[in-house]
């Protein structure tokens, strides 16, 4: 559901952003290019990282490096600085990278082969469904009470005004952090086994 709910709310962003940060179109576009470029960037780097770390100790890294991630919106929505966005959202996707890494093989791993395909299966079903929780979440916390939130409407807001939407975000992502933080004592604390990548290895 994590994996889901970061991605999917990079499309949620990007019209919020264009508008407290009054972008174009090809700005626009680095909302989303920040955050994948991070996929290509960081697997090999992150893969190294694992085989020091083990699955289960990889995950919890990875979750701390999206609270960081995370927390740097916070100066981004403050300043309503584009570039801290795009940094955030780099660290994001650097973080989801090993988490994702780690998790996958660690999932097939976890019970009898015979079934792994479908907890892999059970997987891609609940990101789909934040993919469909993520916009009703995000309009609930950051465009309630703004009445009308028509392209025009907003598009005639004040500077005041678009820096207290900016501000909106604050809460939100404070509430992420916490979350995430939550998750790795969940991880770090839990009875899981521990797997080394040698053992997926030999597996």
């Amino acid at each position: 559901f994590i994996f889901g709910f970061v991605t999917w709310l990079n499309g949620s962003l990007i019209p919020f952003l264009k508008i407290i940060c009054d972008l174009n179109e090809f700005q626009a576009l680095f909302v989303t290019f920040a955050f994948y470029i991070a996929y290509t960037v960081m697997a090999l780097p992150m893969a190294g990282v694992l085989a020091r770390t083990g699955y289960r100790n990889g995950m919890a890294l990875g979750l701390g490096i999206m609270v960081i991630g995370t927390l740097l919106f916070i100066p981004a929505a403050l300043s309503a600085n584009y570039l801290y966005f795009l940094i955030g959202l780099f660290v994001l996707g650097t973080g989801l990278t090993i988490l994702q890494t780690a998790s996958n093989p660690y999932v097939v791993l976890l019970g009898p082969k015979e079934s792994a395909a479908m907890r892999i299966s059970i997987m891609g079903i609940i990101n789909k469904g934040a993919g469909v929780i993520v916009p009703l979440v995000f309009s609930a916390l950051i465009l309630s009470d703004l009445g009308d939130t028509s392209e025009q409407a907003i598009a005639a807001l004040s500077p005041s005004e678009i820096q207290a939407l900016s501000d909106r975000l604050v809460t939100p992502y404070i509430y992420m952090a916490g979350a995430l933080l939550f998750l790795i004592g969940l991880v770090r604390f839990s009875p899981l086994p521990a797997i080394e990548p040698e053992e997926a290895d030999h597996e």
